[in-house]
């Protein structure tokens, strides 16, 4: 049925890095999702209402606010698809984490009201009245609710969407909220104890820890973090595979919403090759990473001397230095600056986020070592943090 569903409305559906087939996907999800959402809210809230349940009256309610969150992520795919303009020179494709954002505290909203009703439902309890209607509605929408996690899964995984994933990560609640107070319904029916609002508040629990967990996954996009390894150990290894290319370091990589990346690298070359043919090699890394990966890539190229054996003996010297203080260190863009006294060995350390020592320590550390082999080097360094080495 998902499948089926892709492949009738939205073109091109294998397509998933351009912007339009993203938000084909988003608006098919989003259209679903009110569809399929304001039917469960209708049936429950009529079932809540005749069986005197708060459970089934929240979930109705909560099925109505997913509505309302599919909506908002309708939305969000509608604007996220526009394209970059003066204001936004590098796309709206934000829009879909802040619908997923929407999303996530409508979660938390939702599971704020369910823990209250609850709690009101515990001190005041009463036996439910349970119906074979009662019953076959709650069934069918959680049997709904697994299609649609599913459904939400799929799609989100096909495009890596936060908003779709916060979507089936909703569906899955309403699946454990559900399910518990169909429980709980026949359980007070066959014993006579109510535990309706004790149902209620577990799942509430739930709820607001996955609330909370959306809005922190959400969060870290837009805040700026770190690519995830994998992504930038594969594209160390593309950079590397280019003739000529001898290292790279301080990638950075921006992401303004998915399928909508841009970074920015230094590649090491060595110096003594024809600028031309290095300008060119660079020219190939920045097109073919936007045409294979859709990542906007800026070249900045370091000329690495590789002709003269008394810098490469120097540099092979510091390399030995860092890696004795730590192994994760590494160096580039030295430079070695001759002087009547004494010699300038300008250059930059590398050292991750996780390391223990403060740069002001790690710079004294590497002085010292380095002076310790011979007095007359003076060290001129700059400590640089970064994705990739």
């Amino acid at each position: 049925m998902t499948k089926l569903l892709i492949r009738k409305f939205v073109a091109n559906h294998d397509e998933t890095a351009d912007p339009k087939v993203r938000a084909a996907y988003g608006k098919l999800s989003g259209i679903v999702g009110i569809v399929c959402n304001i039917l469960l809210f209708a049936a429950k809230i009529i079932i809540g209402i005749m069986s005197s349940s708060v459970a089934i009256v929240a979930d109705a309610v909560n099925n109505f606010t997913d509505a309302a969150s599919s909506i908002i992520s309708l939305i969000g795919f509608r604007l996220s698809e526009k394209p970059a303009d003066k204001e936004h020179p590098y796309g709206h494709g934000r829009y879909e984490y802040l619908a997923a954002m929407g999303i996530a505290v409508l979660i938390i909203v939702i599971g704020i009201e369910l823990f209250k009703s609850g709690i009101e439902k515990i001190l005041n309890p009463a036996i439910i009245v349970f119906s074979f209607p009662l019953g076959l509605v709650l069934i069918l929408s959680i049997v709904l609710k697994l299609w649609m996690m599913a459904f939400n899964r799929y799609a989100g995984g096909k495009i890596n969407s936060k908003a779709l994933l916060a979507a089936s990560a909703d569906s899955r609640n309403d699946v454990i909220a559900t399910t518990a107070v169909l429980v709980s319904a026949i359980f007070s029916h066959i014993f006579g104890v109510d535990l309706d609002g004790w149902m209620g508040v577990g799942v509430s629990i739930f709820i607001l820890t996955s609330g909370f967990g959306i809005v922190k996954d959400t969060i870290d996009p837009m805040l700026g973090n770190a690519p995830n390894p994998e992504y930038i150990e594969s594209i160390k290894t593309k950079i590397l595979s280019y003739p000529g290319v001898l290292g790279m370091h301080d990638l950075i990589v921006h992401d303004y919403g998915p399928c909508r990346k841009f970074a920015s690298v230094h590649v090491e070359m060595a110096a003594e090759e024809d600028v031309i043919e290095t300008h060119d090699v660079i020219d190939n890394i920045e097109r073919d990473m936007l045409e294979e990966i859709g990542l906007h890539l800026i070249v900045h190229f370091d000329p690495v001397v590789t002709n003269d054996t008394s810098t490469q003996n120097l540099r092979r010297l510091i390399e030995d230095v860092v890696t004795q203080i730590d192994a994760s260190l590494t160096i580039h863009d030295l430079r070695v600056v001759q002087g009547s006294t004494h010699t300038n060995l300008v250059f930059d350390c590398v050292a991750p986020y996780e390391i223990k020592i403060s740069d002001s320590t790690l710079k004294e550390l590497i002085e010292e070592k380095v002076k310790g082999i011979n007095s007359e080097y003076n060290c001129v360094i700059t400590i640089d943090k970064s994705s990739a080495n």
